[in-house]
C-alpha cells in the first residue's frame, strides 16, 4: 500500500493526541478530577481507529460496491433513528448522536461514507447520463438534497455542509455540466437565506463573523477568544503545554478550535506544518485516485480525499475568522470518537486501492 500515506496519517495522529492532552488537561481536571480523562479517551479512539484502518485496508476495495446499498440504507435508518426522542441524544442543542453503553455515535458521519460509497457505484453505471439533467444529474440531486435535509432536522449545518459539498464534488468529477451547478449554486443561496431565517442562531453567527466585537461576551466570545490564542503565537508559538486559552477562555479547546491552540503553542511554524502534511496527505490522495484501476476506485478514493479536505479547510477557516462558526471538528486532530474511528476507516479503504494502483 502507499506507506507514504500511512505515514502521513500517523504522524498527524501523533500530532493530534499531544495536542488533544495539552488543550484538555485542565477542562478534564475541573470537570471530571482527572487531567488524563480526555487524552486516554482519545489514545482509545485512536488506537481502535488505526486497528480498523489496517484491518479495512485488507478487504479489496471491489467488495463495497457489492454492499454498498446495504450500507447506506443502514445510515439512512441510523439518520432516521437519531431524530426520534428516546433514542437520539441532544448534545450543544442538536440530536445528532446515539448512545451506544458508555460511547456514542454520531449517524451523520456514517452518512458521509455511505454516501460515497453509494453515489461512487451510481456514477459508475449513469456516467454516460451525468451531463442529461433529469435521467442522470437529477436522481442524485434529489437524494443528496433529501438527506441534506434529514440532517439538518437534527440540526448539523457543518456536518451538512461536508456532506453535500463531497456529494457535488463526486458529481463534478463524473462530468456534470458546469450550467447544471449554476442552477444549484441559484437554488443554495436561496436555501441557506431559509436556513439563516429559520433559526435565530444562525443570523448571530453571521453578525458575530462580520463582527464579532459586536457582542465580544455572546455570540462572538469564541471567534475573538480564537484569534486571541492564534496572535500571541507568534512565529515559534509559546511553549507546547503553555496556552493560556485553554485555562477556560476558549470553550472547550480540544474539539472544534485545537488549530487554535496549535498556532498558540507552536506557533506559526506549528500551524504551517500541520497545514502542510494535510496538502501532502491530499496530493498522495489524489495520486491514488489518478492511477486507480476502475473507476468505482477513482470515484471512492475522490471522494473520501474530498471529504477530508473540506472538513479541514472548513474547521481552519472557522478557527482563523474567514467563515462563520460551523462547529465542525479538525480530522485526526480533534478530540471525538465516531468521527476519528470512521474517518480512518475512510482511509483504510483509501489505503487497499492503493495497492491496486497501476
Amino acid at each position: 500500500m502507499d506507506y507514504v500515506l500511512f505515514s502521513l496519517i500517523i504522524i498527524i495522529l501523533i500530532i493530534g493526541t499531544l495536542m488533544v492532552y495539552s488543550a484538555s488537561s485542565i477542562w478534564a481536571t475541573y470537570k471530571f478530577d482527572d487531567a488524563l480523562y480526555f487524552i486516554k479517551r482519545q489514545l482509545l479512539f485512536a488506537g481502535t481507529g488505526v486497528v480498523a484502518m489496517l484491518f479495512v485496508s485488507h478487504i479489496p476495495y471491489f467488495y463495497w460496491i457489492k454492499h454498498r446499498k446495504w450500507i447506506f440504507i443502514s445510515c439512512i435508518l441510523l439518520l432516521i433513528a437519531v431524530l426520534i426522542p428516546g433514542v437520539g441524544m441532544v448534545r450543544g442543542g442538536a440530536r445528532s448522536w446515539i448512545g451506544v453503553g458508555a460511547f456514542s455515535i454520531q449517524p451523520a458521519e456514517f452518512m458521509k461514507l455511505g454516501m460515497i460509497l453509494f453515489l461512487s457505484g451510481y456514477l459508475v453505471k449513469h456516467q454516460s447520463k451525468i451531463t442529461i439533467f433529469k435521467k442522470g444529474f437529477l436522481p442524485p440531486l434529489l437524494l443528496i438534497v433529501s438527506l441534506f435535509l434529514l440532517i439538518m432536522l437534527q440540526p448539523d449545518l457543518g456536518t451538512g455542509m461536508v456532506f453535500i459539498l463531497t456529494s457535488f464534488l463526486l458529481l463534478f468529477i463524473a462530468g456534470a455540466r458546469i450550467s447544471h451547478f449554476f442552477i444549484l449554486i441559484g437554488f443554495g443561496i436561496i436555501g441557506f437565506v431559509l436556513l439563516i431565517l429559520s433559526a435565530p442562531y444562525r443570523i448571530n453567527r453571521i453578525t458575530s463573523f462580520l463582527d464579532p466585537w459586536q457582542d465580544p461576551l455572546g455570540t462572538g466570545f469564541q471567534i475573538i477568544q480564537s484569534l486571541y490564542a492564534i496572535g500571541p503565537g507568534g512565529l515559534f508559538g509559546v511553549g507546547y503545554g503553555n496556552s493560556l486559552q485553554k485555562y477556560f477562555y476558549l470553550p472547550e479547546p480540544h474539539n472544534d478550535f485545537i488549530f487554535a491552540i496549535i498556532a498558540e503553542e507552536l506557533g506559526f511554524i506549528g500551524g504551517f506544518i500541520v497545514i502542510l502534511l494535510f496538502l501532502l496527505f491530499i496530493w498522495r490522495g489524489i495520486l491514488v485516485s489518478l492511477y486507480a484501476p476502475d473507476l468505482f476506485a477513482r470515484f471512492l478514493s475522490i471522494g473520501i480525499v474530498g471529504m477530508i479536505a473540506i472538513q479541514v479547510m472548513i474547521n481552519i477557516s472557522v478557527v482563523i475568522g474567514l467563515i462563520p462558526v460551523t462547529g465542525i471538528t479538525l480530522p485526526f486532530l480533534s478530540y471525538g470518537g465516531s468521527s476519528l474511528t470512521l474517518t480512518l476507516c475512510s482511509v483504510g479503504i483509501l489505503l487497499n486501492i492503493s495497492k491496486y494502483r497501476k
